[in-house]
């Protein structure tokens, strides 16, 4: 048995992206997270949205991980992790009506955010939601001091460091940014629909 890993952010965070996929996902089917992570939010989110069949995905090394809390949690809605790094595969074609990531976009490459915005907008089909958690900046604002730190630090250790939603918006221009849900620790939630 794989120790599961453990994210206190995940465990923070939960249940108001659960609020918010509760609106955003309440006619979806079928939904892919991309970068699931420690496995904490699909499991969760999985068992308390049982109308649709949620696909776990990330790079191989976070397989284990996920698999222990899906084992150790038996959600059965919830899927075993397909490998999935932006950049390396594509996302799977017309096959989701949602999809969710959390937390990715700024650890993410800019040419990488780029191409997940894209390969989103290109997958999903008409009236697909797409719903992306995270720390974002607005017209190149900060949200807070705080945020404006970690964005620092962010580069410091050679990840790409917040993206700003006017970049998003640009770089997926089938969406539509429905709405901005403000969330808890200056994050924000984005709800985009094609």
């Amino acid at each position: 048995m794989t120790d599961k890993p453990f994210s206190q952010a995940c465990e923070n965070n939960k249940r108001p992206i659960l609020e918010v996929l509760e609106q955003a996902f309440a006619t979806r089917k079928h939904v892919l997270e991309i970068g699931s992570g420690t496995g904490q939010h699909a499991v969760f989110l999985s068992a308390n949205l049982p109308h649709l069949l949620w696909q776990t995905s990330d790079q191989a090394e976070y397989h284990a991980g996920i698999q222990a809390w899906l084992d150790e949690e038996n959600v059965l809605n919830c899927k075993s992790p397909i490998t999935l790094k932006i950049g390396e595969q594509a996302i799977p074609d017309k096959l989701y009506d949602g999809i969710f990531t959390a937390n990715t976009a700024h650890i993410m490459q800019r040419d990488e955010v780029k191409l997940m915005m894209k390969q989103v907008s290109n997958v999903l089909p008409p009236r697909g939601v797409f719903c992306q958690y995270g720390p974002f900046t607005e017209n190149g604002e900060f949200s807070s001091q705080s945020n404006a730190d970690f964005h620092a630090s962010l580069l410091e250790r050679g990840c790409g460091g917040y993206r700003d939603i006017s970049e998003l918006t640009q770089w997926a221009p089938s969406l539509t940014l429905e709405s901005i849900y403000r969330m808890p620790a200056n994050n924000l939630c984005l709800v985009w629909t094609k």
